[in-house]
C-alpha cells in the first residue's frame, strides 16, 4: 500500500500491513479495491454461467506436529463467529476484509491465488446445499460452506476437514471453484491455503 513505512523484518512489515488495513476500514479498502471488485465479479458471472452446477477443486493438505484438530476447529469457528478481523486478514497478505456481514455470513474480500483481481464474496458456514466436495469419515472435524456473490448467486464454496494424527493433525483444505476456471489459477490457490492455514494454526495455538 502507498505510504505504508517497510520495516526490516518480515513479522515487522506483516504487522504494519495488517495495522493499515485496519486503519483504512471496509468502506476505503473497498474504494481502492473498486476496479478489481467491479472486474471479479463480472468475470465470476461468466465462467458460473459457463460451468453450470459443475467444480473444480483446489486442494492442499498440510500435517501439524502437535496440537488439537478439534481446538483448532473450534478457535477458527469462534473466530469467524465474532468477526474477530484481526487474525483473520493478519494470516495473508492476500486479505483484505474478513468479517461478518448483518445476516452472520462470512464476508471475503481477498486475492485468491493466481487470479489477477482482488474479489468480494460471503461464505455462509450453515449452507452445504451446493457443494460438490464429499466429507470423509476419517477427517471428523470440519469447516464448510457455500460462497456466493451478493445477490445469492453460489460461486463455490469451501470444505476444509481435519483429523488428529500422533501429537498433531492433519488438513485436508479444499475450494471448489467453477468448473470453467482456468487450471492455473486453482492450482495456485493451493499456495494461498497453505500460506493462511499455517498461520492461522500457529495463531491458534499461540
Amino acid at each position: 500500500m502507498e505510504g505504508l513505512p517497510v520495516p526490516p523484518d518480515r513479522a515487522g512489515r506483516r504487522l504494519a500491513l495488517t495495522e493499515k488495513k485496519l486503519e483504512l476500514g471496509h468502506d476505503a479498502i473497498r474504494a481502492m479495491l473498486k476496479r478489481d471488485l467491479i472486474w471479479s465479479e463480472r468475470i465470476a458471472r461468466i465462467v458460473c454461467a459457463m460451468s453450470g452446477a459443475r467444480r473444480r477443486f483446489s486442494v492442499c493438505e498440510l500435517s501439524v506436529s502437535s496440537g488439537s484438530a478439534e481446538k483448532f476447529v473450534r478457535w477458527f469457528e469462534e473466530r469467524s463467529r465474532l468477526g474477530d478481523e484481526r487474525p483473520m486478514i493478519d494470516a495473508c497478505p492476500d486479505h483484505y476484509i474478513i468479517a461478518l456481514d448483518k445476516a452472520g455470513r462470512q464476508v471475503v474480500t481477498e486475492t485468491t491465488g493466481g487470479s489477477p483481481f482482488a474479489s468480494e464474496f460471503t461464505v455462509d458456514y450453515s449452507d452445504l446445499s451446493s457443494l460438490k466436495s464429499a466429507p470423509d469419515a476419517g477427517f471428523p472435524y470440519q469447516v464448510a460452506g457455500v460462497a456466493r456473490l451478493s445477490d445469492g448467486l453460489a460461486i463455490g464454496g469451501v470444505r476444509h476437514q481435519f483429523r488428529q494424527d500422533g501429537e498433531g493433525f492433519r488438513a485436508r483444505l479444499t475450494v471448489e471453484f467453477p468448473a470453467a476456471m482456468a487450471g492455473a489459477m486453482v492450482a495456485e490457490h493451493r499456495w494461498h491455503l497453505a500460506a493462511e492455514f499455517s498461520n492461522w494454526i500457529e495463531a491458534a495455538l499461540a
